[in-house]
């Protein structure tokens, strides 16, 4: 990061989010544990949503993030297979390790496998703990540099004064605290070549600063009902209360379609019958030819249905706009029709 601020007097921001959902996935993926009738695992970061930023003014360096981090795991309970997830709501620069909160989610929910509950929160929850609470350590020892001229540049005694203190600050926490090497040398050249890499490929694509966004809501009915509401034009009129646009009766894979009379278009792009739905996804007034990447899967229980719904690339700032779409047109528009389940 090139930093033209004489004597580091200006502030300076650097946005570390991608850097940020790198590091959870090196730190946290792979947090295990195991008695002798059970096992769980994280193994995936399934979304980071939020604001990883560190600054500088006047010398002194800064952090300032506020994210929220849903983390997969899976394992057994005896010859039972689990899959579920972890939601962290927030993980903010002045969170304590003890306040950290963690909501706990087993997907297709029932007695034999809702004991896997009780191992994910004794024993995956305090190692998650202790990871979180390195992250605010680990970033400004990774990016808390490269936003400064270097003090043999500064010749003010004021903010040099306050730039040795922060680096020595920075060396101290280095020291006591042992950052997770993988997340803290090899995820800026991961960053900055996957930047690359995406520059090339969609050189023609309108570019947007994106988030993730994650979503669990809850039917009652089954995959399969839900899975054909989702796809078939009938049902789809239904409950947008419009005529839904695209060929035949109903959706299947390589299918546009265009609802709320243009307001959503997209493609479906994956098909797993009562399992899984992906699709290329936007709002009408986004730049043309941006897409968010829309995932949802299935997940039966005993008498409802869990969807894990994963927005990859909403543009920042509409955030609350796709949120407010999804969970009234979509998810209540589909309760309130069919008699899914109640209303909140």
């Amino acid at each position: 990061m090139v930093v033209h601020n004489p004597n580091n007097w200006h502030w300076v921001d650097k946005n570390c989010l991608s850097w940020a959902k790198t590091y959870f996935a090196d730190s946290l993926v792979g947090t295990s544990a195991s008695t002798d009738s059970q096992s769980a695992e994280v193994n995936k970061v399934t979304s980071v949503e939020g604001d990883v930023v560190v600054s500088q003014r006047k010398g002194k360096i800064i952090s300032l993030f506020d994210v929220k981090v849903v983390l997969g795991f899976e394992g057994k309970v005896g010859d039972t297979e689990a899959k579920g997830s972890i939601t962290v709501p927030e993980v903010a620069y002045d969170t304590e390790k003890d306040e950290y909160q963690f909501e706990i989610s087993v997907f297709s929910e029932n007695s034999q496998n809702t004991a896997i509950k009780e191992i994910v929160r004794q024993k995956i929850v305090p190692q998650l703990r202790t990871k979180l609470a390195q992250f605010g350590k680990d970033l400004l020892t990774t990016h808390g540099q490269d936003i400064q001229v270097s003090a043999d540049k500064v010749t003010s005694q004021f903010t040099k004064a306050n730039q040795e203190q922060s680096v020595k600050g920075s060396t101290e926490k280095t020291k006591s605290s042992s950052p997770t090497p993988s997340a803290a040398s090899k995820t800026p050249a991961t960053s900055s070549t996957s930047a690359a890499a995406s520059s090339s490929n969609s050189a023609n694509v309108p570019k947007y600063n994106t988030t993730t966004m994650h979503f669990e809501p809850e039917f009652n009915t089954s995959a399969e009902q839900l899975y054909i509401t989702l796809l078939e034009k009938n049902r789809i009129g239904a409950w947008t209360r419009s005529n839904p646009d695209f060929p035949g009766d109903i959706m299947a894979e390589g299918t546009e379609f265009n609802l709320f009379g243009g307001g959503v278009s997209g493609k479906i792009t994956k098909l797993v019958p009562n399992q899984t739905i992906v699709q290329q996804w936007r709002l009408k007034d986004w730049k043309q030819g941006h897409y968010a990447t829309l995932t949802i899967d299935f997940h039966q229980g005993d008498s409802e249905t869990k969807l894990d719904v994963l927005f990859k690339g909403i543009p920042i700032g509409q955030e609350e706009v796709v949120q407010g779409n999804f969970e009234d047109y979509y998810v209540r528009s589909i309760k309130l029709t069919f008699g899914f389940g109640a209303v909140l």
